[in-house]
Formats: C-alpha cells, sequence, structure tokens
C-alpha cells in the first residue's frame, strides 16, 4: 500500500475512532452494543458550528436527529411578528430534534449554537432500525421526549395563569436542577444567560426581568453578578410559587484521559 494509502486509511481510522467516542458519551447509547454502536457510527456525520450559527431551521427537513457532542445550543421557536422565544436548551451527551424520528416533513423550530458546538447527526431511518432491536433505546427516548413536554407544559401553565414574577421563579428553578451547582452561598446557576434570554424563556420583556431580579435580590433570595445567579434561599422561592425545591442532578462529566485523546480533525 502506498504512503498515501495508508495516510488516508489512518485519517478514516481517526474519525471512526472520534464519532465512536461521541456518540458513546449520549446517555441513550452508552449501554448498546459494540456492534450497534458501531452501526451508528458507521451512518453517521459530525460537523461543527460557530457560536450563533443555526444548527437547523424551520422548514429544513426533518430526516435525522442529532447528538450535540460539546458546546451548547438552544432550541428556538418564532412568533407571526418575529419575536423569539427560548424553548429549550441543549448540553452535551443530549439527543434533540428527536421528533424526526415520528414524523417527516419541515421542522418547526430552530436550534442555533450558543456556543462553538459540535454535532453529530444521524439518518431517522437508521436510529428507527436500532430502537425496534433495542427496547432500552426507544424507552429512553420516550422518557426524553416525555420531559421535555412536561417542561414545556409546566412552563405554558405558567404562562398563561401566574405573574411575570412566578415565571421567572419558576424558571429559576427549573435552571437549578438541570444546572445548579451548590456552593458556599448557596445554588449557583451553571448556565450564562442574559437579562434577554430569560425573557424570552418566560414570555417577557427585558425590562421587566431586570426589575424583577433586583427586587428578588433585594428580599435576600438570590445573588446577581455577571451573567451569574445563586439562589440564596431556593426553599423560599419553591414556596412562594408552589414548586419543588430543586434537587441538582449535576451533569455527567467526560472521562478526562478520553478527552485528551480525541483526535482533533474537524
Amino acid at each position: 500500500m502506498s504512503c498515501v494509502g495508508v495516510a488516508d486509511s489512518s485519517i478514516r481510522m481517526c474519525r471512526m475512532t472520534e464519532k465512536y467516542w461521541l456518540l458513546k458519551c449520549c446517555r441513550l447509547f452508552e449501554h448498546l452494543a459494540g456492534e450497534q454502536l458501531g452501526r451508528l457510527e458507521r451512518c453517521s456525520r459530525v460537523r461543527t458550528f460557530a457560536r450563533g450559527s443555526p444548527i437547523y431551521l424551520p422548514a429544513d427537513e426533518a430526516n435525522g436527529v442529532l447528538v450535540l457532542a460539546s458546546g451548547r445550543a438552544k432550541i428556538c421557536g418564532f412568533s407571526a411578528d418575529g419575536k423569539q422565544a427560548i424553548l429549550a436548551f441543549v448540553e452535551p451527551g443530549e439527543l434533540f430534534g428527536e421528533l424526526a424520528l415520528f414524523e417527516q416533513g419541515p421542522r418547526e423550530e430552530y436550534a442555533e449554537a450558543v456556543e462553538a458546538s459540535k454535532v453529530v447527526l444521524i439518518p431517522g431511518d437508521d436510529l428507527q432500525r436500532l430502537m425496534e432491536e433495542s427496547p432500552g433505546l426507544s424507552l429512553g427516548i420516550t422518557r426524553l421526549i416525555g420531559l421535555r413536554r412536561r417542561r414545556i407544559e409546566r412552563r405554558l401553565k405558567y404562562l398563561l395563569f401566574r405573574s411575570n414574577r412566578d415565571r421567572l421563579v419558576n424558571l429559576l428553578l427549573e435552571l437549578a436542577e438541570q444546572y445548579g451547582t451548590r456552593k458556599p452561598e448557596g445554588l449557583l446557576l451553571d448556565i450564562r444567560l442574559s437579562h434577554q434570554d430569560l425573557a424570552s424563556i418566560i414570555g417577557a420583556t427585558r425590562e421587566t426581568v431586570t426589575v424583577i431580579l433586583g427586587e428578588l435580590q433585594a428580599e435576600g433570595c438570590l445573588k446577581l453578578g455577571r451573567r451569574r445567579i445563586v439562589l440564596i434561599q431556593p426553599e423560599r422561592l419553591a414556596a412562594g410559587v408552589e414548586a419543588p425545591v430543586p434537587r441538582p442532578a449535576g451533569i455527567k462529566p467526560l472521562p478526562a484521559r478520553d478527552a485528551k485523546a480525541l483526535p482533533r480533525i474537524l
């Protein structure tokens, strides 16, 4: 074999190794057999997205699902007058665009890279076949959809029947559940969001969010920094909106040695 042939073979091996590792980091796939994961690897593609760039747009064909390998993404919707509503944030290791598994046609929402991100794209047909073989995978995806639907329904209920203050407090508690890190002063929301981001999620204006956060800080319920929020009294906040006290699950870290060994090919 020529030197060029050896080099090409080595590059393909690196790419297969990286895709396999990236897929393995998705919680839904971590218990799949090696042969099943290998099939996903062979049919999937890896793409990188700069901060602020679209991952997919409304009206794009929903022909596959995506796994966020690194970075952070957000799922958004737009009103008729062009206002943005943030529906969800996606963290590394999470699956998104999953409704493509159940209905073909154009996407209705918009996905954007909040940070420089790396995404694995998996054809829907291939993942459907694997779901038929693996009840555990099928159940995991069903639970994922159910959890996201419950969060959106809860947010919609607050949007329809609660004040701006209650909606914001409920959102802070939800973020603490997903991204909270325990610190001596309280629960740090380990996600950087602007006041406009928070407003886009709860259907309020940036000015309203700024005023309410200031009131909550004056009351001793939280502490504000530059895109940094610490919930000092999460129990008091939860009691005020009749919500459960957040119990942060924490984000599963990637193995340090594997992260260092990951080939830099993209």
